[in-house]
């Protein structure tokens, strides 16, 4: 069966060879890229390469994100596959790690939270918004550093995909992994992008893309 394919990304913004960062967005479950990369007209673009890839039928995973692994598999590696292929067509085209970001709602923000666990290195930032990493309660996971990435989790404490225990252990977790954390836990049950969320974006990226 056909996969997550990296050629249905769309881009915008500054074209890569051009550009001094980048920022991966990447959607939720029954989106599409248009969806979320109009996230990036809230944010400061000068400068900015921004690529939101598309899953295939606009699902990265099929079942929920706390299932057993191997259940969500093979998509799950794929999706992981997609954006380490990004990240590294980003930096092949001369942007350093440190400029680049990752960010996504929901199952999206799933796969940016798990990606950046599986492939420790200094990033620009992770942001992940109503998610958490993938997998169940007590999944084992390999010793990680980050060396300082600014990483963001954050969710409604009563979404309805999105398990309160989840966001915080992965909160437990990304914080013993070197990174520079921010948990954001808003009261309701909205399962949405909050402008608090949005703010932390746009603070990230003005701390470190260029400014006319």
């Amino acid at each position: 069966m056909t996969l997550h394919d990296p050629s249905r990304t769309l881009k915008r913004g500054t074209p890569l060879n051009k550009a001094q960062a980048a920022l991966i967005l990447i959607h939720g479950r029954g989106a599409d890229a248009e969806d979320i990369a109009g996230l990036a007209s809230y944010l400061p673009s000068q400068g900015l390469a921004v690529l939101a890839p598309e899953a295939q039928g606009h699902t990265w995973y099929p079942q929920r994100f706390f299932v057993p692994l191997q259940e969500n598999e093979p998509w799950l590696s794929s999706g992981l596959e997609l954006i380490d292929k990004l990240v590294s067509d980003i930096h092949a085209a001369g942007i350093p790690h440190e400029r680049i970001g990752i960010a996504g709602f929901s199952q999206g923000g799933c796969l940016a939270l798990e990606y950046a666990l599986r492939n420790p290195r200094r990033y620009g930032f992770i942001a992940g918004m109503s998610s958490a990493l993938i997998g169940p309660l007590k999944t084992p996971r390999a010793k990680a550093d980050l060396q300082g990435t600014p990483v963001l989790i954050a969710c409604a404490e009563n979404d309805a995909h999105i398990p309160l225990p989840f966001v915080e252990e992965s909160a437990e977790i990304l914080a013993a992994s070197g990174t520079d954390l921010t948990k954001q836990i808003f009261r309701g049950y909205d399962h949405t992008v909050f402008p608090e969320e949005i703010q932390w974006l746009g603070s990230q990226l003005e701390a470190w893309a260029p400014h006319v």
